[in-house]
This record gives structure tokens, sequence and C-alpha cells, in this order.
């Protein structure tokens, strides 16, 4: 390994841990950020030259509290801000005189408040998504613009009014508790997914699996999880985003094709990811009477990964299951799938019937999931001109070219 990919990987690593120990002292995650970048680039233009330090981490940790200091001693406060910078100079120097052995102290800490802090509710969900990437992934402003197929400068505004907001609206550095951290987690938790879901199934783009988005939210989850052992829900969904990620290898064919779930090879599948999952939802079962949505779907994919071929999944569970969600978080896409599964177990026309409920929700009016199920369930009922007129509809509504081409065929084009 090069030296500068041995930095790289070190910085993947210690960068989050270094930029929330950061925000602890600066109070302002966007002057963290930038403080840690400067180690960072510290770090290619020495180590490369010197060699890389007996330990690598408490070298950046180091870096940048130098840094750090010299930022605040040379700040110009206004509006009598003086007295806060000398509270927080004095903090920084007083707190952390011996870096090296300060750096495993509440790093877990840290860390869980920096993504309460990158993922909070003020910020729209797509910058919290770039910004969660940028802080706790460590992925660069390219990076996150080829994950989420946007223009580089489009995610460098996100990131850049993700960080003002944060610094406008004082947003403290804490990890909230009670009724107020149920309801931030469930933003938290709504990021990650997003990420997963944007590599699952790409919205947009010539690839129909992004497993390098996919491979950050579950890098992420986990890092979740190891935080909050005892949070049902973040176990739930880091169990469905394993057993999800399971069907990868046989989720597409030699040239990049879809592959649907019920014509997938089972044998291909992840079978290590598999018992991962089912093991975590075993233990997230064992935290809760009442599953909420991550875990109620995560009991839904292990309907699917316990089935050892397409005929022997349990649709009517599958069918229960989705009526458990509607009523937990209910939504359109929930009726969607239902619908799906409600066909598989009793028959097309019970799922068309949830479908044709749903022609006039006006928040599906873009999506081209509806017609793409309506399409699959009129097939099914020997309607096919309807069927292909659906798949036509379909077609025209997705982004992605993957999965715009097989809409076609099955339209007949």
């Amino acid at each position: 390994m090069t030296a500068t990919a041995t930095i790289e990987a070190v910085w993947r690593i210690e960068q989050p841990k270094l930029t929330a120990r950061l925000v602890r002292y600066l109070r302002d995650v966007g002057l963290a950020e930038e403080v840690a970048g400067d180690a960072f680039l510290l770090a290619l233009e020495r180590w490369p030259r010197d060699g890389i330090p007996r330990n690598p981490a408490a070298w950046l940790a180091q870096v940048a509290r130098n840094r750090a200091l010299d930022r605040l001693r040379r700040t110009t406060m206004i509006d009598g801000k003086h007295r806060e910078l000398a509270i927080d100079l004095a903090e920084l120097e007083r707190e952390m005189p011996d870096i090296e052995a300060a750096l495993d102290e509440d790093i877990d800490d840290d860390l869980l408040r920096l993504i309460f802090t990158a993922c909070h509710p003020v910020l729209p969900t797509e910058q919290r998504a770039a910004l969660a990437l940028r802080l706790l992934g460590g992925l660069s402003t390219p990076q996150i613009a080829r994950a989420f197929l946007v223009p580089e400068v489009t995610v460098a505004q996100r990131i850049v009014r993700a960080k003002r907001a944060l610094r406008d609206a004082a947003i403290p550095f804490e990890t909230p508790r009670g009724e107020v951290r149920r309801e931030r987690l469930a933003a938290v938790l709504e990021v990650v997914y997003l990420i997963f879901n944007e590599g699952y199934v790409a919205t947009a783009g010539p690839d129909w699996l992004r497993a390098d988005l996919c491979g950050e939210a579950l890098r992420l989850g986990r890092s979740l999880a190891a935080l909050m052992p005892d949070e049902p829900e973040v176990q739930g969904l880091v169990s469905l985003m394993e057993l999800n990620a399971s069907r990868f290898p046989a989720r597409t064919g030699k040239a990049g094709e879809p592959i649907l779930l019920l014509d997938q090879d089972r044998s291909r599948w992840n079978w290590s990811l598999i018992r991962r999952g089912l093991d975590g939802l075993n233990r997230a079962m064992t935290l809760t009477s009442a599953p909420g949505p991550y875990l109620l779907q995560a009991m839904i994919a292990a309907c699917h990964a316990r089935a050892g071929a397409a005929a022997d999944i349990d649709w009517i569970a599958i069918s229960a299951y989705y009526q458990a969600l509607a009523l937990a978080a209910p939504s359109p896409i929930v009726e969607i799938n239902r619908a799906v599964a409600v066909g598989m177990a009793f028959g097309p026309a019970q799922g068309l019937a949830i479908v044709e409920a749903l022609k006039d929700e006006p928040r599906l009016k873009d999506s081209h999931l509806l017609p793409t199920v309506r399409g699959d369930l009129l097939e099914k009922l020997g309607r096919q001109a309807e069927a292909r007129a659906a798949f036509r509809q379909a077609a025209g509504l997705t982004g992605n070219d993957r999965e715009r081409a097989l809409l076609l065929a099955r339209a007949g084009h």
C-alpha cells in the first residue's frame, strides 16, 4: 500500500472521531471539519517524506489541536463575544494537554453527538445526507456528487448550507434524551436508509445497483448500532440493510441488467450476511415488544432470506407485516408494497384493488412505482393491453436507465 493510500485509509477511520472531538470544543461543525482537513493535508505533505508516524491517530489529533488553537487565537470576535472566545480557548488548552492519552476518552459519546448533529431535523433531508457522508463517511465532495449523481457544485452548496444552518440555529452539540431523542433518532435512521436505498436501486443514471453507496450506509448503520446497542430500531435497520445487501451478487446479470427478486439465483446470495442479519434481527426483537418500522421491514426481509426457493416465500406473513407497517408508518410506498404482498398471498385482484385506491395519491404523481406494480398485477390477471400501457407509463417516469429498459421490455418494446 502506498503512503497516500495509507493516509487515506487512516483518514476514513479517524476523521469522524477527530471531527467529533473538535466540534465539542469549537462548537462549530464547519470550523471543526476545516481544522481536521488541515491536519489531513499536512499528513499528505509530510508522511510520504518523513514516514508514517508510530501513532497516526495521535499525530493527526495533535496537529488538529494546534491548528484549532491557532484559529481561535487569530479570530477577531465582535458583538461582545471576546469572553466566549477566551472560554473556548482556555477550555481547549486545559482539556487536551495530552492528546494521545485523550484519544479514546468519551469518543463514543462524541461520535454519537456528531451523528445527531449532522442529521438534525433543522436541515433538509438532502443536506443531512450530504453532511453525514462528509463528516461520518469521510467522503469528498466529488465522491458524494458521484454517489447521488448530482453536480459537485450542488453537493458543495448543500454541505455549506447545512453547516451554516447548524451554526445560525445554534444547534447544541449533544445527544438528545427522552422523547426528543426518539424524534431525532428517526431523522438519523432516515438519512442512513436514504443513502442505502439510493444505492439499492439508484433513482437515476446507468446503474441499477450502487454497492459502494450501500456499503457506506451499512458502515454508518453499524457504527450507530455499536454506539446504541439497546435501540431496537437501530439494530433493526442494520439487519434490514444486511439482509437486503445479501442479494447483491444475484441482483444483476453479466451486463448489469436487473434481475428481479423472484428470478434470482439464491445460491448466489451472501449467506454470511444473511446469518449476520438474522442474528441481529433476533437480538433486536428481544429489545422490544412493539416493533417499529425498520424492525418490521427487517422481518419482511427475513421472510425472503429464510425461503429456500421463491415458491417457499411466506407471503401471508409478509402481508401481515406490511399491514403492521402501514399502521406504524403509513405511507403510499408502504401501500404499494403491501399491494404486491397481498397480490402474491391472496391473488392479483386483491392486490390491484389496493393499487387502484392509490391512483389519485398526489405523492405518487411522478413516481414510476405505482404503474410498475399496477402493470405487474394486470399482467397476472391476463389484461395484457392495460399492463403494457402501465409499463410504458412507468418507463417514462423512472430516471434509472436499467429500470427503464426493463420496463420497456415488459411493455413489449
